[in-house]
């Protein structure tokens, strides 16, 4: 059985990664990709994957919309970094912005992962191989 995540930490760990690979993210390709995480999540664990809300809207298809609010400023551009969060260490004073934390996902989820990352990167290449 898999964990239940926040959206806002499988994005950011999307764009980590994505990043890494030195691939294009921005806000349409974490939509798309949290929608095969979903989907994939539901046929592997049988739930699931996030816990805010999933929305199916005609226009646009699957929105997890925490996360489409968050990274709605920067339009169509490339993300860098994920979106930052206020933290507040306990027993201190002072607010402290922070890149919103990756999940720590065990074996079999950092393995599917890694598997719906690789999808994304062979299709994104053979997208780009068949425009050229």
């Amino acid at each position: 059985m898999g964990n239940v995540y926040s959206a806002q930490n499988v994005a950011a760990y999307i764009i980590y990664e994505l990043n890494d690979l030195k691939k294009f993210v921005n806000a349409m390709t974490i939509q798309g990709i949290l929608a095969d995480v979903e989907m994939m999540w539901q046929k592997v664990f049988g739930h699931c994957a996030f816990s805010e809300t999933i929305h199916h809207l005609s226009e646009v298809g699957f929105v997890v919309k925490e996360v489409a609010e968050e990274y709605e400023e920067h339009g169509t551009a490339h993300l860098l970094e994920p979106a930052k969060e206020w933290f507040l260490k306990y027993g201190e004073f002072q607010l402290v912005q922070r890149p919103i934390a990756i999940p720590n996902f065990t074996v079999k989820e950092q393995l599917l992962m890694k598997k719906i990352l690789n999808v994304y990167h062979l299709h994104n290449f053979d997208r780009v191989k068949i425009a050229v």
